[in-house]
């Protein structure tokens, strides 16, 4: 419960911000160890490319996740960033590839952003009204997962210009897909 909140904004309205912002925290934490774990997990033969790729990301997902959190610190609010609490508050899945190759895993990944994206979207409507302070923060959080989802896609993307993952709805299922793209369409050969 939000006792105190910064100048100008209704303690209600903090609140509400606050729990969407937690969300997102929970979403940015989740997807800093996601990225890291995929690091780890990576063989084949871009590994060297996709491996040193995602570091930056968890850098940089890691400094979003800070700045979440001490948004909500500074309007009143606790946040909450344990495992326990990430794990009993989320409303998707571990991430589910292991061990495996990098068409595979980008592929999973294609989905991750998609889907942290969608809902970092959600969260700025939702805060244009409320806070437009935490929604500008919102908004270049978001500049900063969309160009690193592109970075993933770019090696998902067929000459034509379509996805090899256009339309997997799970991780499992985009890295099924991707993997099963003729090598023709891999090398970029017609």
């Amino acid at each position: 419960m939000v006792s105190y909140t910064v100048p100008g904004m209704k303690p209600d309205s903090a609140q509400t911000i606050v729990a969407l912002l937690q969300d997102r925290l929970n979403a940015l934490n989740d997807l800093a160890l996601t990225l890291k774990h995929v690091h780890w997990n990576v063989v084949g033969p871009d590994f060297i490319a996709v491996h040193t790729m995602l570091d930056p990301q968890v850098d940089a997902v890691r400094d979003m996740a800070d700045e979440t959190a001490e948004r909500i610190a500074t309007l009143g609010g606790s946040p909450s960033g344990t495992p326990g609490a990430l794990v009993a508050q989320r409303s998707w899945d571990d991430y589910s590839i292991g061990r495996a190759g990098t068409l595979e895993h980008l592929a999973a990944l294609d989905v991750v952003y998609a889907g942290i994206i969608e809902a970092q979207r959600e969260v700025i409507e939702a805060t244009e009204e409320l806070d437009p302070v935490t929604q500008d923060m919102l908004i270049k959080h978001s500049s900063e997962l969309e160009q690193f989802h592109w970075f993933v896609r770019a090696h998902l993307e067929n000459p034509d210009g379509s996805l090899a993952t256009r339309g997997a709805r799970t991780e499992k299922g985009a890295a099924k897909q991707a993997s099963a793209r003729p090598a023709s369409k891999r090398a970029g050969k017609r």
